[in-house]
């Protein structure tokens, strides 16, 4: 009998899953953000010193990665298990990454959900005494991004006002068994349901995501006999700000009315004189904050329980051409400080 399954979509980790390091690398733009202070590493050339945009974003995932297990005070021998997933077709950043560090890999797709859904996977293994050190990690480029799933550059296509900015960036954490007298930790995960609402626009991702968060939140809630009012912060992401009040308004209508512990990633990444129109999106904007930014409130002390609720567009330039809707994916895993 599933002893550790509380509710219908929510784990309960008995053991501790440690999470002994994390790293944020992100672009020239986003480093003019809101969380210039907290990232570890901000480029100076979007290009990372590659030859396309592709191989950068496969470099940032790398970058990512090395330096966490560095920091971690671990060798890539240590490491095992990597979980990993981005954008590119057929995940081939992560992949071509894991065959540079040549540790055993578990590709990951859930678009922008992918951070928490590797936490939540890595947690698991963690738990389940499987493992004792996993990456978890995913990126994401704006460049590569924009035409594989819409333009290309070159034609300086008009953004609508609905649309997102795809975030240059990734993060990485590393989760462990490693005793530890204070750290940050995972102690819950719930995986979620794929939702759609009919939304076809691929400029809207806020509108085709945002019923995927209120789902997985309220089972959550449900699973976990818990309220809003249990969580320092409840962080979506990339819902963006028309996303995020979508959410919201979905949310108070069945029964949960959000306050100022919620906010989003997509929606906190950029400052708003730079022109992202609803915010960030993309698999490293997530990344990039929960491990920056979050993290690093927790170490401090000035958070002490975080609901991190990813979420993705399930949808791929085929699925467009097809004519087929949006589906929407979220998973979210509960961070709090170990004293």
């Amino acid at each position: 009998m599933a002893s550790k399954k509380c509710g219908k979509q929510t784990i309960k980790f008995t053991n501790p899953v440690n999470i002994i390091s994390s790293y944020s690398i992100v672009g020239e733009k986003e480093g003019q953000g809101n969380f210039k202070e907290y990232y570890d590493y901000i480029l100076k050339d979007d290009k990372f010193g590659e030859k396309t945009f592709e191989h950068a974003e496969r470099k940032l995932i790398e970058h990512s990665i090395v330096h966490a297990i560095e920091r971690a005070h671990l060798n890539i021998d240590d490491i095992d298990l990597m979980l990993a997933g981005d954008l590119l077709n057929q995940i081939t950043s992560s992949s071509f990454t894991a065959r540079q560090l040549k540790t055993s890999f578990v590709g990951l797709y859930g678009a922008c959900s992918t951070m928490a859904e590797s936490l939540a996977v890595g947690a698991c293994m963690i738990d389940g005494n499987f493992f004792n050190n996993v990456v978890c990690a995913t990126g994401s480029h704006f460049s590569s991004a924009e035409r594989q799933y819409r333009f290309p550059l070159e034609l300086g296509n008009q953004r609508p006002p609905t649309s997102q900015w795809t975030v240059t960036g990734a993060g990485c954490t590393i989760l462990s068994n490693r005793s530890m007298r204070k750290c940050n930790q995972i102690t819950m995960a719930t995986f979620g349901k794929v939702t759609d609402y009919g939304i076809t626009d691929v400029n809207n991702m806020g509108a085709a995501m945002a019923p995927a968060a209120c789902d997985t939140i309220i089972a959550h809630f449900e699973d976990t006999k818990t309220t809003p009012d249990d969580y320092d912060l409840i962080l979506t992401g990339d819902l963006g700000k028309l996303g995020s009040e979508l959410f919201m308004d979905l949310m108070e209508h069945n029964g949960y009315k959000l306050g100022k512990n919620y906010n989003d990633c997509g929606q906190m990444i950029f400052d708003n004189n730079q022109k992202t129109y609803q915010g960030g999106s993309g698999a490293g904007c997530s990344a990039a904050v929960i491990n920056s930014y979050v993290m690093k409130k927790l170490e401090k002390g000035e958070i002490k329980s975080v609901l991190f609720a990813a979420t993705g567009a399930l949808l791929s330039s085929t699925s467009s051409q097809q004519g087929d809707s949006i589906p929407g994916i979220c998973h979210a895993v509960v961070i709090k400080r170990s004293e």
